[in-house]
């Protein structure tokens, strides 16, 4: 584990980033239609589940990463299997969001630059800045953090003063019966982006301020699920509920429609930024944490030496996971959330938690036997 510390604001930063991360680039909850904006925010509920759910860990152990305690849990040999699961459930989400923003930034910005050329670019960036460390990487959201919010207040103030907003777009607002909108909001949405903050649980333990951490958590998750309820918003009202829909990057269409004054027009460098930072963040920190992971289980002294192997693996994997963007796409959203989320996020950390409620019951319980047993041989 590094020798390294972080603040409270650091870490609502580096979530707040992580979470918006690629979850701007698609049309999250679309299939609401107009209740999607709806949709996330009761996704966002979920997610504050899941977190109680890993701070309740945490608090169990928190001087130790998810790679430690789960052998403390369930024994070395089993917990070193999970263990390794979960080194692999985080490359292979780096591996995702990577394809993701290559597959994005080759559509629309270098449509003949071969896709292992814009990943391999891409990772190499991400790979030197998680060997300098969670402080460097930290220091980096902090500076992106700002960057990005001016890019949002920019955005809104630009959409609001081309009059392209329609109110009437959102209407009829629940479409959807509320069974509807619950089971995509359980069964989708809150896995993808709410849910992976279970990557967290590698880096909670660098917190200087533990006793802050679930105003943290629950303050960033409901800062980034407002806000991304708030961008879907405004894309329905802009754009209309079937250009959302069936748009590949419904916030690009959006900023490519923009137009004030008459000169004002196709800003695409605003979504090339929010691309990047979102990007980047995203995938270092799912870097980072199989880094410092793998290092943890296989007790490696130096973990930045594992960051390139690590690197060209995740990169290996973002090429050859798909043949295509549809198939990718289809992936994620059918796949991925049912048979890869759904376990790693809530069926492991859930059993984790029952399991080490009655260990460390059973512990607190036999410390005050011991203490009985010790003051009636002191009174003797």
């Amino acid at each position: 584990m590094e020798k390294a510390n972080i603040s409270g604001y650091q870490l609502f930063v580096l979530i707040f980033l992580f979470e918006l991360g690629s979850a701007l680039l698609v049309p999250l909850a679309g299939e609401a239609k107009q209740a999607a904006w709806l949709v996330i925010l009761i996704a966002m509920i979920g997610g504050f589940i899941l977190f109680f759910i890993y701070y309740g860990l945490f608090q169990y152990y928190p001087d130790q990463l998810l790679t430690e305690f789960i052998r403390s849990i369930l024994g070395n040999f089993l917990g070193r299997i999970v263990a390794f699961l979960y080194i692999l459930y985080f490359i292979y989400l780096a591996a995702r969001v990577l394809r993701d923003f290559g597959d994005t930034l080759l559509t629309f910005a270098y449509p003949h630059i071969p896709l292992f050329v814009a990943n391999a670019a891409f990772i190499l960036v991400v790979v030197y800045t998680v060997r300098k460390g969670i402080e460097v990487l930290t220091r980096t959201g902090e500076l992106f953090f700002v960057l990005e919010n001016l890019l949002l207040m920019t955005f809104m103030l630009l959409i609001i003063a081309s009059g392209m907003i329609h109110l009437n777009n959102l209407k009829p607002v629940i479409e959807m019966s509320g069974t509807e909108m619950m089971k995509m909001a359980f069964t989708k949405t809150v896995f993808f982006p709410f849910g992976e903050i279970i990557v967290f649980l590698m880096i909670f333990p660098y917190l200087n301020e533990p006793q802050r951490l679930k105003k943290i958590g629950i303050g960033s998750l409901a800062t980034s699920g407002i806000f991304l309820a708030i961008i879907m918003a405004v894309n329905i009202a802009v754009l209309g509920v079937d250009l959302t829909t069936r748009s590949q990057y419904p916030l690009l269409t959006l900023i490519q429609s923009i137009e004030v004054a008459g000169f004002l027009e196709r800003l695409d460098v605003y979504f090339l930024f929010l691309l990047m930072i979102g990007g980047f963040i995203k995938i270092s920190v799912f870097t980072y944490v199989a880094v410092t992971g793998t290092a943890n289980v296989f007790n490696v002294k130096q973990p930045s030496r594992l960051a390139y192997p690590v690197g060209m693996v995740i990169l290996l994997i973002s090429i050859i996971m798909s043949s295509s963007y549809t198939e990718h796409i289809h992936e994620g959203l059918d796949a991925v959330p049912n048979y890869i989320h759904l376990p790693f996020q809530v069926i492991i950390p859930s059993l984790l938690l029952i399991i080490a409620f009655f260990k460390n019951r059973k512990k607190k319980k036999g410390q005050h036997q011991n203490k009985l047993l010790k003051g009636g041989v002191d009174q003797r």
